[in-house]
């Protein structure tokens, strides 16, 4: 072992070096424990607040840590063979607190044997490592319903898609709009989405100059991830169909999303009803305009997703979309 703890002044004394690496090693949190080789407790810095004792006691493992955790410490250091060797254990005090030990042997030549243990508080770290694997297996949660998602938008819109070009134009907008929807998600660190948000987002993109033609009226309230999702989906289908077959931009008309929270056998529900008025006729007729994907998304999709029921209803006058369901729909 190479000496690392010297002044670089040759003649200078090294006695002092305790007091002045002491701050450091209350700083860090760091308790160094060595014993000689009868396992004698020889010397102790800076022992941890969990454990105590009086300067008139005989210092022992037992009688500092408790006869277990004393016994792991004997068994790690009956392991240790030669010099550098190392054992590390960890403990969780009452108070949920977490302390790694490092045991280790250390020897000069000519000189009898020490064992060496630092004792440092890995409470924080742990507690990060268990929230960093809780994260990641949201994420990996949530990546298998994003794939299950997609898998499904892309099956039904090859179904209602007369050709590879309509195809792609069509599953790129949707593609497009479940992205949208999960960046609000993201960005809440995962909290979801506001429903008001939600709408603009969805429907900006295609109104960049007339997004007054949208308008937002009710109650703004949080939805959960899986219920942002969906509606999004749900919301990109209605502006599209308003823009390519309802006549939207040509007609002038505006369209009103209604939001209304309510309960219903004790639990809070979201009551959003989109309602578009038809000025003019759109291309195809009402039962041309019904019979696409976009009515399977708001009809079946959407509803079972967030365990809600839909009313999608048209006639000449206008459309109505009504989707209640509720709020803590699952995530």
């Amino acid at each position: 072992m190479s000496d690392c703890m010297i002044w670089v002044e040759p003649r200078a004394d090294q006695s002092g070096l305790r007091d002045l690496l002491m701050p450091g090693l209350v700083d860090l949190k760091l308790c160094f424990m060595l014993e000689n080789d009868r396992h004698e407790i020889i010397y102790l810095a800076n022992l941890p607040k969990p454990w105590n004792f009086a300067p008139h006691e005989r210092l022992t493992l037992p009688a500092l840590f408790g006869v277990e955790l004393a016994e792991r410490l004997q068994s790690a250091k009956m392991g240790l063979q030669r010099s550098g060797d190392r054992a590390v254990i960890e403990t969780m005090t009452g108070d949920e607190q977490i302390f790694e030990f490092r045991v280790q042997i250390v020897a000069r030549d000519g000189e009898a044997v020490h064992f060496l243990t630092t004792i440092s508080d890995r409470t924080e770290e742990r507690r990060r490592e268990r929230l960093l694997k809780a994260l990641l297996r949201e994420v990996s949660h949530r990546t298998k319903n994003l794939m299950a998602i997609i898998q499904s938008l892309a099956f039904q819109t090859a179904r209602h898609s007369r050709s590879l070009d309509v195809f792609l134009q069509k599953f790129r907008g949707r593609l497009y709009s479940l992205s949208q929807s999960q960046d609000m998600i993201t960005d809440s660190n995962w909290r979801g989405a506001d429903l008001f948000g939600l709408v603009r987002q969805q429907t900006e993109k295609y109104l960049p100059e007339n997004s007054d033609l949208v308008r937002i009226v009710g109650e703004d309230v949080v939805l959960s991830p899986n219920a942002a999702v969906h509606l999004g989906l749900a919301l990109h289908e209605l502006i599209i169909n308003a823009i390519a077959h309802g006549g939207l931009l040509v007609g002038g008309m505006v369209v009103t999303v209604r939001c209304e929270r309510f309960e219903e056998a004790g639990a809070a529900h979201l009551r959003l009803v989109w309602e578009e008025p038809l000025a003019l006729q759109g291309t195809g007729g009402l039962p041309a305009r019904e019979a696409h994907f976009g009515s399977t998304v708001l009809k079946r999709v959407v509803p079972s997703a967030v365990n809600g029921q839909a009313d999608f209803r048209m006639d000449e006058q206008a459309i109505r979309y009504e989707l209640t369901f509720p709020l803590d729909a699952a995530a």
